[in-house]
């Protein structure tokens, strides 16, 4: 009988093994033991795999987290665990109330912390490949409840994954299928020795009232909650993989990175059915930061409201965290960092002598060089961020300044002047950008090139010409 249940729990294991690929022979596995039936049992069940089917390398981490009298023992419990089954031990002792003040984060979530800090650093010491975590059924169905009670979507309802990558280590979750009383039957059966966790018991933890008081006065409407709950929690975890997918199959076609910010058009967007329209913003707040706050229900839908308004009007929204998105002519922008204001800039170049230009108040370079002869006849086709001149033509010294109000300029086939700001607003120049674009004078005070933009009369490339000057503004972070 023994036999059988020990026989039978391993056969689940493997089979979600296989379904789930969690691992392959000789992978190296690091086994998060606390000392509790969970752990206990999973490392009993991962060396029985090992030494009957599937040849493993196991190593057994523990925390001692310093919080309770029987700490000391539970070390020392894990430790000859370890040894009697011939797997190394490698144990933590963590002053988790230091941690709490220096960050001010609870109990738990400091525990938390400083638990899966030390799982990562064990696997990278010993080149794992996952991290095994005894989290079970029951576990799952808690989790599933307690993210509904505090509002969720269906990214919480899938619960926790069986398997999920995280700093290049995989979170597998072997016992995810399988119900804690099968877990202590088989601790129980097979005489492992187990600690209990007295603190398990007292329902000031949320997690623990969950457990103790929600989950047994819903069973009085459907006794068989936990397994309803861990059904919600599988199927709603394959959709949820498959929109994640289906968003970033969204984000490859739409989205594009444009000097760090990423950004896509709002009449695509609008293509997208609403489920996906949400998976999409999301996907890139996620890309721009790895703050979990940015991607709340609240601020998702903030955005995707702004986008799909029928006006088309121009906004910015700051999310939190530095992150700021725009709307502007159609164009939707996320921005990683707060965005500069315009400041007041103005320098000087006194010759046509080919040489860089640092322009810090925008984050670029003006880059000059002096051709003549065969270099300008093997010149190739400039791009709208480059302009050339006649040298010999140009007026020095050229300033290099912000735009100012009432800047004109003499643009070529039209009679008189015109109005940078008009320029920029007929061209649709996004606000945001429009402060990042400097004004190149001549000698005279006339400006002679916005870049990216226009080029005036002045200094114009003709058939005699014999020495150009080319500009070109660029990202400084790219040169």
């Amino acid at each position: 009988m023994e036999q059988d249940c020990l026989r039978s729990i391993v056969e689940r294991v493997e089979d979600l093994a296989r379904e789930k690929q969690l691992w392959t022979a000789r992978d190296v596995i690091i086994v998060a033991v606390s000392g509790g039936p969970d752990s206990v049992a999973l490392l009993h069940v991962l060396h029985e795999i090992s030494t009957r089917s599937t040849p493993l390398t196991l190593i057994c981490a523990h925390v001692h987290h310093g919080f309770r009298q029987e700490s000391d023992d539970e070390a020392v419990m894990v430790q000859n665990l370890g040894e009697s089954l011939g797997i190394l031990v490698e144990t933590a002792y963590i002053d988790v109330p230091a941690y709490m003040e220096q960050s001010g984060k609870g109990v738990q979530e400091a525990a938390r912390d400083k638990r899966y800090e030390f799982l990562f650093e064990v696997a990278e010491k010993y080149s794992a490949r996952s991290i095994a975590l005894a989290h079970h059924a029951d576990d799952q169905a808690e989790t599933v409840l307690m993210r509904l009670l505090r509002g969720t979507g269906p990214s919480g309802l899938a619960g926790m994954k069986i398997k999920r990558v995280q700093k290049n280590v995989e979170l597998i979750r072997p016992f995810l299928r399988i119900n804690k009383t099968d877990l202590i039957e088989l601790c129980d059966q097979r005489g492992y020795s187990y600690a209990v966790d007295h603190s398990n018991l007292t329902t000031k933890y949320r997690r623990n009232a969950v457990r103790l008081e929600v989950l047994p006065y819903l069973e009085q409407y459907n006794g068989q909650i936990s397994s309803s709950l861990n059904q919600l929690a599988e199927v709603t975890g394959e959709e949820d993989d498959f929109m994640e997918l289906t968003a970033e199959n969204a984000y490859r076609s739409l989205v594009r990175e444009i000097d760090g910010r990423l950004a896509f058009d709002a009449p695509s967007f609008l293509g997208l059915h609403v489920a996906l329209q949400r998976r999409l913003i999301k996907l890139i707040l996620n890309y721009l930061s790895a703050d979990q706050e940015n991607t709340d229900f609240v601020k998702i839908e903030t955005v995707r409201q702004g986008v799909i308004q029928e006006r088309r009007t121009n906004w910015r929204l700051d999310l939190g965290g530095g992150l700021t998105c725009i709307r502007e002519y159609g164009e939707v922008s996320f921005y990683p960092k707060p965005l500069a204001g315009q400041g007041n800039y103005i320098y000087q170049l006194n010759s046509p002598d080919g040489r860089n230009l640092v322009l810090p108040e925008i984050g670029k370079i003006l880059k000059l060089v002096r051709m003549n002869g065969e270099e300008m006849r093997d010149s190739i086709k400039m791009s709208s961020g480059e302009a050339s001149f006649d040298a010999d033509q140009l007026v020095f010294p050229l300033t290099i300044r912000s735009r100012r109000p009432g800047d004109k300029i003499k643009i070529m086939g039209l009679n008189g002047s015109k109005k940078v700001k008009d320029i920029l607003i007929d061209e649709k120049i996004p606000p945001s950008v429009r402060s990042v674009i400097p004004m190149v004078c001549d000698g005279s005070g006339s400006i002679v090139w916005i870049p990216g933009v226009r080029r005036s009369v002045h200094a114009a490339v003709g058939r005699h010409t014999t020495c150009i000057l080319r500009m070109e503004l660029v990202d400084a972070e790219k040169v």
